[in-house]
């Protein structure tokens, strides 16, 4: 059989054009051939130019189906049409469901773009104003410094009235894979929920960039210690506490008696002198820096992790 007729069946269906389905016997191959060649005769359509075609196409549609082997190749070249239409079909859906996709996300960021715009419009204000309140700040801290040089040149001072400014932060870690949404179980609320029974908690800080990391500033050293002796976290995903700064160093008796005294002593409770007053309010000031300084150094290591 010539090329050029090879190609012209493969391209077409010769079941339909006999009117037959793909499990007819060749029997049933020659009766359908019969019918459909009575009808499309070149003698018996003298007018239909198409006849003598038709009836060309269906005496190839016998000599194929009628072999054996020929039928076989044929259906084999049929199944595998069949199956690379259905993949371009299924290909074409995923395209189709790919550009829908595609808009949604396109959609979704540009309404982050314009969250983003109006967060860094408000970061923009938040900082004038903070600029305004530190300028404020910057001289009340400049004028107790001042006060405190003053009161070191005074009869009777000594460097063991200093207090320390150094609030206990301790490190927590955990394991959470890094496309765990959950960080492990834990969030910002489950470690204060956890935590917050031991006394009271300045910050927490969660690493955004680093899994199954964060960092508590609680306000006494003693609740800091009874965390790192007792807390475990969940029992799912236990937690490592240990300390990051401002643990107590070994004191004699009278050094553990003045620590006591200092950390019995609540911001509402009565102050003696001013003295005592200033030095509250630098140690506030001092621990506000520090706080400042820890949050930033977070925020760094985040940028960096990313």
């Amino acid at each position: 059989m010539a090329t050029k007729e090879a190609k012209e069946i493969l391209n077409q269906d010769l079941y339909a054009m006999l009117g037959i389905g793909e499990q007819a016997t060749a029997k049933e191959v020659k009766t359908a051939y019969r019918q459909r060649a009575l009808r499309c005769h070149p003698d018996k359509n003298p007018d239909n130019a198409r006849a003598a075609e038709l009836f060309h196409e269906l005496s190839q549609a016998l000599e194929v189906l009628t072999d054996a082997a020929a039928r076989a190749a044929y259906d084999m070249v049929r199944r595998a049409k069949k199956l690379t239409a259905e993949r371009t079909l299924k290909l074409d859906d995923r395209r189709k469901k790919s550009r829908l996709d595609l808009e949604a996300r396109e959609h979704a960021a540009e309404t982050e773009m314009e969250q983003a715009a109006t967060a860094t419009r408000r970061l923009k204000e938040e900082i004038m104003r903070l600029r305004e309140e530190g300028s404020r700040q910057l001289h009340e801290e400049q004028r107790l410094i001042k006060e405190q040089l003053q009161r070191q040149t005074q009869p009777g001072y000594s460097s063991a009235n200093i207090k320390s400014d150094v609030t206990p932060k301790l490190k927590l870690k955990w394991k959470s894979r890094s496309n765990d949404e959950s960080n492990g179980g834990y969030s910002q609320e489950v470690i204060m929920h956890i935590f917050q029974k031991y006394g009271e908690l300045l910050n927490v800080l969660v690493s955004d960039s680093r899994k199954g990391s964060a960092l508590l500033e609680f306000a006494t050293t003693r609740s800091a210690e009874l965390a790192v002796i007792n807390e475990r976290g969940l029992t799912t995903n236990p937690l490592t506490v240990r300390w990051l700064d401002g643990k107590r160093r070994e004191q004699s008796d009278g050094g553990n008696r003045n620590e006591a005294e200092t950390h019995s002593r609540q911001p509402g409770d009565a102050l003696v002198t001013s003295n005592d007053f200033e030095s509250l309010v630098m140690m506030r000031m001092r621990q506000a820096a520090e706080r400042q300084r820890l949050i930033e150094k977070m925020q760094q290591e985040d940028i960096d992790g990313d």
